[in-house]
């Protein structure tokens, strides 16, 4: 599998598959975290989120992209790419969410699109298939992805509005891990999550500077 992820495989049982209400409740906890902020106040997204390149607005839409993506692919299930949709300039994201609609706003299209996509996981059979650059998945595969999206970029995005970056919400962490980092060191799974996603340290083990997930289907 092309990860950048080394260690020794956790050796504890498998937790329970990534849910469509992991996704709620992951969008849940980033919608509080957006909200906490004045919600009428878009400039205060205006600062780098974390570690990554783009604004905390930007991010916040790049996870509602994704949402909105995953929720696609597991509806029209094409094996071979992406669906073909752009956004109004030819730019590969779609959701642009108004300044003026605020944290309020952001909140709101988050927790619609996580909902499209726990819906399309719920309604889907567990056989079926769709196109990921990470590898052919099935809904729990999708679940997880959108899930792993709110967190990691839900952490940078609180670092860049208040320089501390929160928990995640309980057991969600370990569940993605198990689904697409089957080769994640043993540890804390928050801690884990954030060092397969070269976003912090591990004891003995060096930072990730490359690092992808694994989306494929296993036994």
């Amino acid at each position: 599998m092309s990860m950048g992820v080394t260690g020794a495989p956790a050796t504890a049982p498998r937790p329970e598959p990534v849910s469509g209400d992991d996704v709620r409740t992951a969008a849940a906890w980033l919608a509080e975290i957006l909200t906490a902020v004045d919600p009428g106040d878009a400039s205060a997204f205006d600062v780098p989120a974390g570690p990554v390149r783009w604004t905390c607005w930007a991010t916040a839409e790049h996870v509602i992209d994704d949402l909105l993506a995953y929720a696609l692919q597991l509806a029209g299930l094409p094996h071979l790419g992406y669906l073909p949709l752009c956004g109004p300039r030819g730019e590969d994201e779609v959701a642009h969410v108004p300044r003026e609609a605020g944290a309020t706003g952001l909140a709101e299209v988050l927790t619609a699109g996580a909902e499209l996509l726990a819906t399309q996981v719920e309604a889907r059979p567990t056989h079926v298939r769709a196109f990921h650059p990470y590898g052919l998945s099935d809904p729990e595969g999708f679940a997880a992805m959108g899930a792993i999206e709110v967190l990691v970029h839900g952490q940078d995005i609180a670092l860049g509005l208040t320089g501390e970056r929160p928990s995640f919400p309980p057991g969600l962490a370990a569940r993605v891990v198990a689904r697409l980092f089957p080769e994640a060191p043993d540890g804390p799974a928050d801690d884990v999550l954030v060092w397969c996603t070269g976003r912090g340290t591990l004891p003995g083990l060096p930072r990730q500077t490359r690092w992808r997930w694994d989306s494929t289907v296993r036994a």
